[in-house]
């Protein structure tokens, strides 16, 4: 099983040695992902693998299911190592895409529905995907009949699959599993050259261009990395977890896609966040573990009838923010937590101290994980109680972006740390090391767990024809951790653009809604450090006083 049998052009994998020593250790488990729901099925066919508002589905109805689109899949003229973009929501049909292709080594370029011209024209000339997998009904926006003029003008693109929904002329995923007898789909997949150390998935970094970068995650390493998570938060195969979140993002794959697949847990799905609903599923389904990257804290503390709802069953609650007022506002532990996608989980379990849990990221589930934290200028390590860049190496460190040695270069110390560009500080509690997060580097805006690059806005602002120069930078929101705010320098005689203007302009060429700013200030110059460098933190703190300034005259 372990070996890469279908390799891809382009992706760095990883050496010989290190797959030995991670084998060796049990960082990697030598599985291809739908093997190990093969197995699951096996184990416990009758047991709930996923339950949704509309409906539940076993691991037999899973397997069986993933089985025949897997097939149909390859049938339909996909290969094994193709990659087919993804823009499909959190359901259950959405599994039953991400597990068939996990099957059929097809490998899911992991996109948002949100995403427009800009990124998918981007990632499908940057992994020359052949398919395209779209939800009819994920919005009003017409999602399929975007995606074929997309198909239209993108010579890799070949095959245009729908979900929860029938187009003419397309191929949709219920037909495509009701025409493939099982049996048949077992023989066709059986002889397919798929090992534990292939791809899996091609996820999504954020950045400061907004050009997106390419991460490859194998199965091998993203099952045991799943697995070391699970093992840091106390979940067993008889845990009940929760996801309100894009089930397609590193972190719902990670923390609510994989744990059932591999280990027979059951997670209870949510197509958006409304914490309400959220409350009255873990009552109702005795969830044990709920986690959140998104603003749903905040909405949570908003929430005034906590009371009435029965969370008993409930052992944790790990969020990004504001574990502390959680956890009194909720009466269940809460942990805050931290991840990135190249390839580092933090967090903390219920039992942990509660400094631990409220005031640090976490530690990391997987022992072999090694973390420095390094003057950002060099690579010298900080000295004890210093502010560093957390830098990282370990069993599921990114190797390298995919196909883009411009981005490596610049990605990893000299001896293989990646440098993830955030700001941390070091606490050592009964002799365990965590990480706070302190701030970052990288010229990005956070809103509620989606990395907006500021480079890429501004350049999109700056075609507007009243802006003679823009500047984005992070204002403070209490839903979503931050929001973006747009210093503009206009052109003489013209007016400033309103959000709702300068929005509608930027998706008009292509932007993604949720990267516009939402907020518009004029400026006359940008402020410069002593060296003439634009001082981006002096335009922090001037919409952040603006901010408080308006919080207190609400007030009064």
């Amino acid at each position: 099983m372990a070996g890469t049998l279908s390799p891809i052009q382009g992706v760095t994998y990883p050496t010989a040695a290190r797959a030995a020593r991670s084998f060796a250790n049990g960082a990697w488990v030598d599985s291809t992902v739908g093997d190990a729901l093969r197995a699951t099925a096996q184990a416990f066919p009758d047991r709930p693998a996923f339950i949704s508002d509309e409906r539940t589905i076993t691991f037999r109805e899973l397997d069986e299911k993933t089985e025949r689109l897997a097939a149909a899949l390859l049938d339909l003229g996909l290969k094994t190592g193709d990659r087919a973009i993804l823009q499909i929501g959190t359901n259950i049909e959405s599994v039953i895409i991400l597990a068939a292709c996990f099957k059929a080594g097809i490998v899911p370029v992991c996109s948002l529905p949100q995403h427009r011209e800009v990124e998918i024209g981007q990632l499908a000339e940057q992994s020359n995907a052949r398919g395209y997998f779209v939800q009819a009904d994920f919005s009003s926006f017409d999602l399929v009949g975007f995606a074929a003029k997309m198909v239209d003008r993108t010579p890799s693109l070949k095959f245009l699959i729908v979900a929860r929904g029938t187009v003419p002329g397309t191929g949709d995923i219920e037909t495509l599993v009701a025409t493939m007898p099982l049996e048949a789909a077992r023989k066709r997949l059986a002889v397919i050259n798929l090992g534990s150390q292939d791809v899996l998935s091609f996820q999504l970094s954020g950045g400061t261009t907004g050009v997106p970068k390419i991460i490859p995650r194998f199965h091998a390493e993203y099952i045991g990395h799943s697995s070391a998570w699970m093992n840091r938060y106390r979940i067993t195969s008889q845990s009940r977890l929760i996801y309100p979140l894009p089930i397609v993002h590193n972190a719902g794959q990670l923390y609510a896609l994989l744990p059932p697949l591999v280990h027979g847990v059951t997670t209870v799905l949510m197509p958006k966040a409304d914490v309400v609903r959220l409350l009255e599923l873990i009552e109702v389904h005795r969830v044990t573990h709920a986690l959140s990257i998104g603003p749903i804290a905040p909405q949570l503390l908003a929430y005034q009838n906590v009371g009435k709802h029965d969370l008993s069953s409930l052992q944790l609650f790990a969020t990004m923010s504001r574990a502390d007022a959680l956890e009194a506002h909720l009466g269940v532990p809460c942990s805050t937590l931290y991840g990135i996608t190249e390839g580092l989980l933090l967090g903390s379990p219920a039992d942990a101290p509660a400094f631990a849990r409220h005031h640090t990221q976490g530690a990391s589930g997987c022992p072999d994980d090694e973390i420095r934290l390094l003057d950002p200028e060099s690579e010298a390590e900080v000295d004890a109680g210093q502010m560093g860049e957390l830098c990282f190496r370990g069993p599921s460190t990114l190797g390298g972006f995919f196909d883009n040695p411009q981005a490596n270069a610049k990605a990893f110390t000299s001896d293989g740390f990646y440098r993830t560009g955030d700001m941390v500080t070091r606490h050592v509690i009964d002799g365990m090391t965590y990480v706070t997060f302190e701030g970052r580097l990288r010229d990005n805006v956070n809103r509620g767990g989606e990395k907006i690059g500021c480079e890429e806005v501004e350049a999109f602002v700056c075609q507007h024809p009243s802006v003679a120069d823009a500047k984005l930078v992070a204002m403070p929101d209490e839903m979503y951790g931050e929001k973006g705010c747009i210093f503009i320098v206009t052109r003489p005689g013209t007016e400033l653009p309103d959000v709702a203007t300068l929005g509608a302009f930027l998706v008009g060429k292509g932007l993604a809604k949720y990267k516009c700013p939402e907020r518009v200030e004029t400026i006359d110059e940008f402020p410069v450090t002593r060296v003439g460098k634009l001082d981006k933190p002096a335009l922090k703190k001037m919409i952040t006083d603006m901010l408080t300034v308006e919080k207190a005259e609400v007030r009064t």
